[in-house]
């Protein structure tokens, strides 16, 4: 039997290996719900303590549940430089308001090799002169790589912020081609 709340719902987790470390993914019956950098197990664990207070219940580990297992194959074929989009059902639940127009916005309008800045991603949304608040919404970001808020700039050619490090930013943007591959 399953436990849950009583708006509880089941959300199954896998953690997979990948070229900017290891990611922990976590799904409901509605979609993907969280991507989570540098998942070591302090990490790992924070992240599935807040899936738990959100969801109620406790999140199952489960990497063959077939939406985790598409999400990890989809992954796989990103980093391996096959897919440049992902075709996944995601769940919004984490992010609502501002934030969440905004990255939906994201992931529907800003492809694979380009980049776009904070102000202009403002604009798209009708905010213009809300780079902040953009900066703010890519950093809540509940679902990193998936939803690309790597390819978010800053206008005068800096990378800008990354909730995953700019380190690891520079590898998703030198993977998708818009910046050289480090030297060192």
């Amino acid at each position: 039997m399953d436990s849950h709340g009583q708006d509880g719902q089941r959300v199954v987790w896998a953690v997979v290996g990948s070229d900017i470390g290891p990611l922990m993914l976590a799904a409901t019956r509605g979609g993907l719900v969280n991507v989570v950098f540098h998942a070591t197990d302090a990490v790992r664990d924070r992240a599935l303590e807040r899936l738990a207070a959100r969801f109620g219940g406790e999140p199952v580990e489960d990497p063959d549940a077939p939406l985790l297992s598409e999400a990890i194959r989809q992954l796989r074929a990103y980093f391996a430089g096959r897919r440049h989009s992902f075709d996944l059902p995601l769940d919004w639940s984490l992010i609502s308001g501002f934030n969440r127009q905004v990255l939906r916005e994201l992931a529907s309008g800003v492809p694979y090799g380009s980049v776009v800045g904070y102000g202009d991603l403002a604009g798209q949304v009708g905010q213009p002169g809300g780079a902040q608040a953009v900066g703010a919404a890519m950093g809540a970001n509940p679902l990193p790589v998936v939803v690309p808020c790597h390819r978010v700039v800053e206008s005068d050619g800096g990378i800008g912020g990354f909730g995953g490090g700019l380190e690891t930013k520079r590898k998703l943007l030198a993977l998708e081609g818009v910046l050289p591959e480090p030297l060192f």
